[in-house]
């Protein structure tokens, strides 16, 4: 996900899919520990967008305040 279309999203919005991302992420590294995954860098892509989307959350709400 790029930081543009992240930055467009409200708040809400980033609460919500940040919620979806850690359980994607939880669940990825689950099966990945079962049996491996064939593409192991979709866990670091996902954990890199966790993060972009709670550092522009962090933002708004310090913006809001």
């Amino acid at each position: 996900m790029k930081i543009a279309e992240v930055r467009e999203m409200s708040v809400a919005d980033l609460r919500d899919r940040i919620e979806v991302e850690k359980n994607n992420l939880d669940t990825m590294k689950f099966n990945h520990a079962v049996s491996p995954l064939e593409d192991t860098s979709k866990i670091a892509k996902t954990r890199r967008d966790i993060a972009r989307m709670m550092t522009v959350l962090a933002e708004k709400e310090s913006k809001q305040n």
